[in-house]
């Protein structure tokens, strides 16, 4: 029978949500242990000041400690009882015990009814709301008749004031387990919510394992493709050739067969270079990452004017398709520098962050807002939407800072290793 507790978390099922809370916990069982302990003083205080004054009243003092000693042993070994249980039937039989034990306390002496504010305390926290009425309206009745049975009269303080500490004490519980129901709820949804982000996230990374995987897929299918129908077809041709060759006694037949695998050799190195081509932008043949950016900087001072600097480090080695991705955003980026910014400088940093290399590309234009562009259905923006998806295909991200009047960030990275 514990009291209710704010704190508790709802137990995570074995799917990984959190599991719904039990339909029926607003009771005391879960209340936080300052509640539970300022709740206990309170008692033990309006015990004792009860007892003194039926002492002064002239109650023999050994019925007072008895009964006090009652009223507490009941009321202290429910407390520890319900550390144990949180059977709510016998936290209700506690109570109802409880509240006979303050009835015989009020029998001996009136200076006792001021313990009923802690059972309208605990009525609240207890019992469900319409018994916790009943037995509250019980109490009162009690209190109001005892100053009657005692001394044949009584005020409208012996009322009023009752009265309203009632409906406050029984109020305070309720509103207290409404809060506690309520932060329950939330912590609920939260776990939800977090859970099912968390699930996102897993499809959305499966799904680019999957686009990537099929894109390398068809990107082989090409090239085998490729490499089958004009370099393999150029070498067996070759061999025929040179087999004709060697077989003929005629210089003619020789030179002509030497001639045509000539040929033959030309036609399948330049389909060769094509195909290579098509893996490797012309930007990046033959040269370093940071070369073919410097080159795109120099060619966009030369054609627009805008001072553009680049500060690189010596980076570790990249795979393709990493120095691709990072080449094709800044293509990207300062195409929208040239087009859009009006900006008079550009600084571009190719640097080693460890376990990534990053890209930093940032202007002084005019700025724009990043969230309405990428916005879903925004007119613009698929140059960034593009980006971010090239760099998350091989694990990395883009990040872009951006206010109206206030120039332009871009900070593209790829994990090391990546595209290798």
């Amino acid at each position: 029978m514990r009291m209710p507790s704010s704190s508790s978390q709802p137990t995570p099922s074995d799917d990984g949500a959190a599991a719904a809370p039990p339909r029926r916990t607003r009771t005391w069982l879960n209340l936080i242990g300052s509640i539970r302990i300022g709740q206990a003083l309170i008692t033990v205080v309006l015990v004792v000041i009860g007892t003194v004054r039926a002492t002064i009243d002239g109650v023999p003092l050994p019925w007072t400690l008895a009964v006090s000693a009652i009223f507490l042993g009941w009321y202290g070994g429910g407390l520890l009882l319900g550390e144990r249980t949180d059977d709510r039937r016998l936290a209700s039989w506690w109570l109802l015990g409880l509240t006979l034990i303050w009835a015989g306390a009020v029998a001996i002496s009136p200076e006792y009814i001021w313990l009923a504010f802690a059972l309208w305390l605990l009525a609240g926290f207890v019992l469900p709301m319409r018994w916790a009425v009943v037995l509250s309206i019980l109490i009162l009745a009690g209190v109001i008749a005892a100053p009657v049975l005692h001394h044949g009269t009584t005020t409208y303080a012996y009322v009023i004031g009752p009265l309203v500490g009632g409906v406050f004490a029984l109020g305070i519980s309720r509103g207290y387990l409404e809060l506690v129901r309520d932060g329950r709820e939330r912590r609920r949804l939260i776990a939800s919510l977090v859970s099912a982000q968390e699930e996102m996230s897993a499809l959305q990374d499966e799904l680019a394992r999957t686009q990537r995987a099929s894109g390398a897929s068809a990107e082989r299918t090409r090239v085998s493709r490729d490499i089958h129908d004009t370099v393999a077809q150029s070498a067996s041709s070759i061999g025929m050739l040179s087999r004709s060759a060697l077989e003929s006694d005629a210089d003619a037949d020789r030179i002509r067969a030497l001639e045509q695998i000539g040929a033959l050799a030309a036609e399948a190195l330049a389909d060769a270079r094509r195909i290579v081509n098509d893996l490797m932008p012309a930007e990046l043949d033959g040269t370093a990452l940071a070369d073919a950016l410097r080159r795109m900087l120099q060619r966009l001072t030369a054609e627009t004017g805008i001072a553009a600097t680049l500060h690189a480090d010596d980076l570790p080695a990249l795979g393709l398709d990493a120095e691709v991705a990072l080449l094709r955003t800044a293509q990207s980026a300062l195409a929208n520098v040239r087009t859009h910014s009006g900006a008079a400088l550009v600084v571009a940093t190719l640097a080693d962050a460890g376990d990534a290399v990053r890209l930093d590309i940032v202007d002084d234009g005019r700025g724009f807002d990043p969230s309405r562009l990428e916005a879903p259905g925004a007119g613009g923006g698929y140059g960034l939407r593009a980006m971010r998806a090239r760099l998350r295909e091989l694990g990395g991200g883009l990040d872009v800072e951006s206010a109206q009047g206030d120039g332009t960030a871009l900070s593209a990275y790829v994990p090391l290793g990546a595209g290798s």
